[in-house]
């Protein structure tokens, strides 16, 4: 019998202060820094972003979205085999321990589960469902918690209208299980380090001193024209493995980043508009929590349903970029 991992629960969660355009700008302002909800909405499609609270940590909001999930699943906190979590906005630094762990802790899971964090950027949760759709294959784990969360609100130079305008926090989470019925179909990852870049967080650790600004840097132009050229391509070849075509996908649900971005990846693989999960302009780009937050958003509104075919597409620093197609 063949065995498949298949999503079973979804959940998400956006911590409650949410910040609309207009009050990041006025923000910004007090600064000397000038933006408005016209040039961010008409360069990302964002509207609005969440921000974590002082002494709120990537966990805590891992922790909200997996109860979510476990719910939905119909799942205990101990039924849980393993936990991955994927950040790049780890609870400590350098991720040690990792964050899966303190949300293993928080959950109240015992030490029989496994717990590591995936760092791929905004790729991370489609790493980590790749791993966890491994393990479950393999008969080695029956149920895995995929997590994606971050707090990129305190990574962010506020000085840097070009990034600091992009992201929010928020997490989102899955629950896959082993099953004879189809679940994650195919999944496709790749990196190149030759483009690392182009989209980093260059403060580093010497001698416990951060060297350097700890902020995320991007170049826009270069990140967009391969975020294009490579989610297309990656999700060619995710459903190529799974023997689909582009008329087989119910709903493509690309990285939250730009609304710009994901439109051009979806046009060039000839997935309508209308098939595209899109939730970045309420929360912004939260990295590897955009994907599990669309999944869930998605599915709560009832436009994803058992049966249908979706298409995971993103791109994150690294670069790292990858494809899962699942059938839910």
């Amino acid at each position: 019998m063949t065995i498949y991992a298949k999503i079973i629960g979804t959940g998400s969660y956006l911590p409650p202060k949410r910040i609309t355009n207009d009050e990041l700008a006025a923000i910004l302002a007090k600064q000397g820094v000038e933006t408005s909800d016209e040039w961010i909405r008409t360069r990302s499609g964002i509207l609005a972003r969440h921000y974590a609270d002082e002494g709120v940590q990537s966990s805590d909001l891992g922790v909200k979205a997996a109860e979510k999930a476990l719910e939905m699943a119909k799942c205990q906190a101990n039924d849980i085999d393993m936990i991955i979590l994927a950040t790049s906005t780890p609870d400590f630094f350098g991720g040690f321990p990792s964050t899966a762990c303190m949300v293993q802790k928080k959950l109240g899971v015992t030490s029989n589960c496994a717990a590591f964090d995936v760092q791929a950027v905004c790729s991370g949760f489609l790493y980590a469902l790749s791993v966890a759709d491994s393990f479950i294959r393999a008969g080695v784990y029956k149920k895995v918690l995929v997590v994606g969360a971050e707090t990129y609100s305190r990574i962010v130079d506020y000085n840097d209208r070009t990034t600091c305008v992009l992201f929010g926090d928020g997490a989102g989470a899955v629950v896959l299980s082993a099953s004879d019925e189809p679940g994650i179909m195919a999944t496709a990852l790749h990196a190149d380090g030759n483009y690392g870049d182009i989209l980093s967080l260059p403060g580093k650790l010497s001698n416990g001193v951060v060297e350097g600004k700890a902020f995320v840097y991007m170049d826009g132009k270069a990140v967009f024209k391969l975020a294009v050229t490579w989610m297309d391509k990656v999700g060619l070849e995710a459903m190529g493995k799974a023997g689909l075509k582009n008329t087989d996908i119910d709903w493509m649900i690309p990285h939250q980043a730009n609304l710009r971005i994901m439109q051009s990846s979806a046009r060039k693989l000839d997935i309508p508009d209308e098939k595209i999960i899109v939730t970045v302009d309420q929360h912004g780009n939260t990295s590897a929590a955009s994907i599990p937050l669309a999944i869930d958003t998605g599915v709560r509104d009832g436009r994803i349903k058992p049966g249908q075919n979706i298409l995971l597409a993103a791109i994150g620093g690294g670069l790292t970029w990858g494809a899962v197609v699942a059938k839910m």
